[in-house]
């Protein structure tokens, strides 16, 4: 039976974190507190569990779940080429409301869904949530809702939404306090998500594709020009023409007997 654990009472918190140390690892869900909302988590490396977290949400592969993990150096476990202003913004601004979408290590073996070759990362600043994937290490995890409604902000919240798809809730109070809700919509604590995939490509440009509690204004002052203009639009890359045909092998002649006469 799926219950709810009250983190601010030390008995519950240490049952509902080994119960959900022991649902990761079965490849069940969990929901947890972050900073900004409330996510419903699975191992991101079972990719049994990573579809059960998408059938939860009522959500397809078109749709991969960011990766929460428990520390800056866990970046480049997971994500190649990482550009300087990236480094810059995860000093500035984890842990804590920014989400960093790279290109992933082609030689890591999950299936997040159709990510095509990319990773959306983040380091929350929520003890409950940082020491649960100090066990479990890198999660991957998407806001605790149906498809469609508001992002949870409380694990009552989630339950109602999710029910039991998922095995633990562990509750951490009310998320998002820390942040003025400044997201795309109203009330809105998520993340905010600025996309580095194409960084060489854009100019040496990145681009905030959801506005959250990390304002522009902010990441501007951290990055400056490395921050795209709002409405940037990034070029597609060139189209790679047809290879040519290979010319058909010539007929052979006629045998001239006069100068081949001494060929062994």
């Amino acid at each position: 039976m799926t219950r709810i654990y009250d983190c601010s009472v030390d008995t519950e918190y240490a049952a509902g974190m080994r119960l959900a140390r022991s649902a990761i690892g079965r490849g069940a869900l969990v929901v947890i507190p972050t900073d900004t909302v409330y996510g419903v988590a699975a191992d991101a490396f079972s990719p049994e569990a990573v579809q059960r977290l998408l059938d939860a949400k009522g959500r397809d592969r078109t749709s991969p779940p960011p990766v929460l993990i428990p520390g800056i150096p866990t970046l480049d476990a997971l994500a190649q080429d990482v550009p300087p202003p990236v480094r810059d913004l995860v000093a500035a601004f984890w842990p804590g409301g920014l989400t960093v979408v790279l290109n992933a290590q082609p030689s890591l073996v999950w299936d997040l869904g159709d990510t095509r070759g990319t990773v959306a990362l983040r380091m929350p600043r929520n003890k409950i949530a940082l020491d649960l994937l100090a066990e479990t290490g890198p999660l991957a995890v998407s806001s605790a809702n149906s498809s469609g409604l508001p992002s949870a902000i409380d694990a009552i919240g989630a339950e109602d939404m999710l029910g039991s798809s998922v095995a633990v809730y562990l509750d951490g109070g009310v998320a998002g306090g820390d942040y003025e809700p400044i997201g795309d919509r109203p009330g809105d604590t998520s993340s905010t998500i600025v996309d580095a995939t194409r960084f060489a490509q854009n100019g040496g440009k990145l681009v905030i594709v959801r506005n959250g509690v990390i304002s522009r204004d902010a990441i501007a002052a951290v990055i400056g020009d490395a921050l795209a203009p709002v409405g940037f639009v990034a070029e597609e890359p060139e189209p790679e023409p047809d290879p040519e045909p290979e010319p058909e092998p010539e007929a052979p002649g006629p045998i001239d007997t006069a100068t081949d006469a001494g060929r062994p």
